[in-house]
């Protein structure tokens, strides 16, 4: 399985959902940096099942365990670090009648087609957004040294079905907003009414057995001009190639993204002006990306992720022994949208691909 990102710095996440424990092994992060425990312990507790009533009633503390790469005083050390989460909460007998029925819209028949009997489909196994939490130890840490540089990243619920939150203002995202969000980490919105409107329908779909899908927004700001390359090792690339290592993602987008394709050059174009010091633009269409490369102008993204697959209404399937239809009722914990957990995950993942870019320099 390819389980593996970066150019310079090197992740690679392994275990399943069920297994005793899921962890990360990354090398090339900054010798000598000190990030703060208790910060990185609080990210983590954003993404951790079991956090609220919109949200899996699975409960798993998520707490990192270093292995090595770590010295005392939570200092980066310049070696290998691996980094692990036990699993405590796993209820694997709710997935032993699914053995060879495929659930839609999960990996389980393509992975039984590709891996034969042997693949471990317990909670989604190695495919399930389980395996976003080792994501966020690094990412959690890759956050903190941004910070550190001047680097800002965050990210919001841009929709929850068709119910949209106010968007980044992608030529200037103010510190307040920025406050905002952080208010708000356990929903992150920019509208609070938006906001209340996505939870109420989040709760309808859950008491209806169904589940609703969203886009995430996100930005990060002070980047410097250059970063990149044209063609296949660009911004937009290596941001995708992150991006859709979440399980869920279906698109992401840049700037104004699809929007584009209804306008015109007159539109669409980000005209350049100066104060006499700095050369920025007046409109940030392009999302801070031109020629695979950041403009010094805010990044900003998209990504939409599916409605969770796991829902309780029944449902058309496949026996692949008997091969017979069967209908089907999944049973087990699951988010009813999964749009609100992926927001950390955006930023982490986000984080990383930054710094792994910034280490191009």
């Amino acid at each position: 399985m390819s389980t593996s990102y970066g150019k310079n710095i090197n992740i690679t996440v392994y275990g399943g959902s069920h297994d005793p424990e899921i962890g990360i092994v990354a090398s090339g992060l900054p010798a000598g940096f000190r990030f703060d425990s208790e910060e990185l312990s609080a990210f983590m507790r954003r993404r951790a099942p079991g956090q609220n009533n919109l949200s899996t009633p699975r409960r798993e503390a998520d707490i990192p365990e270093f292995l090595s790469g770590v010295d005392e005083g939570a200092v980066l050390n310049g070696g290998t670090l691996h980094a692990i989460i036990r699993n405590t909460n796993q209820r694997s007998a709710d997935y032993t009648n699914l053995s060879f029925v495929p659930r839609p819209s999960h990996a389980d028949f393509a992975a039984r087609m590709k891996y034969g009997e042997a693949v471990d489909l317990r909670g989604g196994g190695h495919f399930s957004g389980r395996l976003t939490a080792p994501l966020c130890i690094v990412g959690g840490i890759c956050l903190q040294y941004l910070r550190q540089k001047g680097i800002r990243i965050a990210a919001h619920i841009y929709s929850v079905g068709g119910i949209c939150d106010r968007p980044f203002d992608p030529v200037s995202v103010s510190d307040g907003e920025l406050a905002t969000l952080a208010e708000r980490a356990q929903f992150p919105v920019l509208d609070a009414q938006a906001g209340e409107s996505m939870r109420t329908l989040i709760e309808k779909v859950r008491a209806e057995g169904d589940s609703v899908g969203g886009i995430v927004e996100c930005v990060a700001t002070g980047l410097p001009a250059g970063l990149g390359e044209h063609m296949f090792d660009g911004v937009e690339n290596r941001l995708s190639a992150i991006v859709f290592g979440i399980p869920g993602v279906k698109g992401i987008e840049f700037g104004a993204g699809f929007a584009c394709a209804a306008r015109r050059g007159s539109e669409n174009n980000d005209p350049y002006i100066t104060d006499g010091k700095t050369i920025t633009t007046a409109t940030n269409h392009a999302g801070g990306i031109v020629g695979g490369m950041t403009t010094g102008m805010p990044l900003v993204f998209r990504t939409a992720m599916k409605p969770t697959p796991s829902i309780f209404r029944e449902q058309d399937s496949v026996d692949m022994v008997s091969m017979k239809p069967v209908k089907l009722s999944i049973k087990g914990r699951h988010d009813p949208c999964i749009v609100l957990r992926a927001v950390p995950v955006l930023e982490a993942v986000c984080a990383i691909a930054i710094c792994d870019l910034l280490a191009d320099r």
